[in-house]
């Protein structure tokens, strides 16, 4: 027999209601596994199970050793709250419309049905802890999708004094300008990094698992959907100082690949913005060695402070028996570029700010431990999480179940994976970059709405894994670009797992 979602026609997102409407039903009488539906903020691959042999994340590694860690899994769009918006709609960014941090999903979709709304529909007790949907620049939860109001940590982003005060100081200035609330998230910041001796609760993600540990002990009798999002390690990387203490500096090293692809579009890169912000960060140019090296080392740490409270989540699930019965998911929202290309932060559509980790750990299934490379996007995950837990698909959703490389990670899989970027393109206007890519190859098409314009991008990673060069120009890969240009426009539909 051959395996296939169900499918049924995308509506456009002005009729996107009944297509929602249509997978309504009463909740089952049977138990369902829970969900613990785990969030990092900014949290690239680096983690021993993707293969980083100096990072020390045990306890990551050991929720991939019995799930499924996805090699190759991709975002949607590589900042924070599109790529969220998509993976908890099941909608891609062109049908939802949305491309930037601040626009509520709903002024577009209104009546989208998020993944843990068709959750709380279907008999589950869904909650939010930390940063799930994204909050900031002026955009906020979705209360509809939760059984009870979302918690956010008080405090904890700063410890050290003078990074205190200088966040104190840039407040008040700004409330002494009237600078409305929604626009002090682009204000000036304090330091990029901070090393705090001091325990893991004094930082924000170490609240966010304390209070998740007592979550789980008074859920643990009913079916529930934990979202718990960690903020870490997303900018200022900010973490206790024994877990800076876990690497020596003298290890990192400036990224051999500083320079972007050559025969690249200049604009197609990022001149990130996010981490110029920041105090003795240039506003323009490179960083110093000595810069570039510290900020390696913080991402590391905080990578390492993430992987300790989700260790403290697993033996919580240990602890109240849950675990036999806890579907666990993991995923960073997008990946990060830590000096390659000579770029930070993310907002661009190369490989290091487009893949990021996705790893599941299910009840049953019997590849435990495998690592596959098969294609798979995060706009997959809402449908993969309704079936391990027969929950019902809304019709609309644009992902595919993987739960078939649960128990067969070698099996033929997806062709492609889809995402986008917008860039203002000098000469034309505001542009998109429409990516697909594929085992071997990435194309981006750059355009601009109402005109003809389209300038590309090719890449080949199994020969240039580093992505130096573009070779859409190249008369030699002429064939290549018609093949993924075509694929690019007939979409997701047209890049379904192939007859097993």
């Amino acid at each position: 027999m051959v395996w296939r979602a169900p499918r049924v026609a995308i509506l456009a997102p002005l009729v996107l209601p009944m297509a929602f409407a249509s997978a309504a039903a009463a909740a089952p009488a049977v138990p369902r596994p829970n969900v613990l539906f785990i969030a990092s903020d900014d949290l690239k691959p680096v983690l021993g199970c993707y293969g980083d042999a100096r990072v020390k994340t045990p306890h990551i590694d050991r929720l991939a050793a019995g799930g499924v860690a996805f090699q190759r899994a991709y975002c949607q769009q590589a900042v924070c709250a599109p790529s969220r918006n998509s993976l908890l709609t099941g909608l891609r960014p062109d049908t939802i419309g949305i491309y930037d941090l601040a626009t509520f999903f709903r002024t577009k979709v209104p009546d989208a049905v998020t993944l843990p709304q068709q959750f709380k529909a279907h008999g589950y007790h869904t909650e939010s802890l930390g940063k799930i949907f994204h909050t900031g620049h002026g955009n906020r939860d979705d209360a509809a999708s939760w059984s009870v109001p979302s918690w956010h940590p008080r405090g904890g982003q700063y410890l050290l004094p003078a990074n205190v005060e200088k966040s104190r100081q840039i407040q008040a200035d700004a409330k002494k300008k009237d600078v409305p609330a929604e626009k002090r998230a682009s204000l000036p910041k304090a330091a990029p990094f901070e090393c705090a001796d001091v325990a893991d609760s004094a930082y924000a993600d170490g609240m966010i698992a304390d209070r998740a540990i007592e979550r789980l002990a008074a859920l643990k009798d009913a079916p529930f959907f934990l979202a718990v999002g960690f903020l870490k390690p997303h900018l200022p990387f900010n973490a206790p100082k024994r877990y800076w203490d876990l690497y020596d500096r003298s290890t990192f090293k400036v990224p051999a690949d500083a320079a972007p692809p050559a025969d690249a579009p200049a604009w197609a890169g990022t001149t990130w913005g996010e981490l110029r912000k920041y105090s003795d960060i240039p506003e323009t140019g490179p960083l110093t060695t000595d810069q570039a090296v510290t900020l390696v080392h913080g991402y590391y740490a905080c990578v390492s402070f993430v992987d300790a409270q989700v260790g403290r989540l697993l033996d919580a699930l240990d602890r109240l028996g849950l675990a036999e019965r806890t579907v666990v998911i993991l995923w960073g929202d997008h990946g990060w570029h830590l000096g390659d290309h000579g770029f930070w932060c993310k907002h661009t559509n190369y490989e290091q700010a487009a893949r990021a980790p996705l790893i599941v750990r299910a009840p049953g299934r019997r590849a435990a431990g495998a690592r596959p490379d098969a294609l798979v996007e995060f706009v997959d995950i809402y449908p993969t999480l309704c079936d391990l837990c027969g929950v019902p698909q809304p019709a609309a959703l644009e992902g595919t179940s993987f739960v078939p490389l649960l128990d067969d990670p070698k099996r033929p899989w997806e062709r492609a994976a889809f995402h986008v970027y917008p860039r203002s393109i000098p000469g034309q206007g505001p542009g998109m970059g429409r990516a697909v890519r594929t085992g071997r190859y990435r194309l981006v098409e750059w355009t601009v709405p109402g005109k003809d314009f389209c300038e590309r991008e090719l890449y080949d990673y199994e020969k240039d894994p580093g992505e130096t060069a573009n070779l859409a120009g190249r008369p030699e890969h002429a064939a290549t670009v018609k093949e993924l240009s075509a694929l690019l426009r007939a979409g997701w539909k047209a890049a379904q797992p192939p007859e097993k």
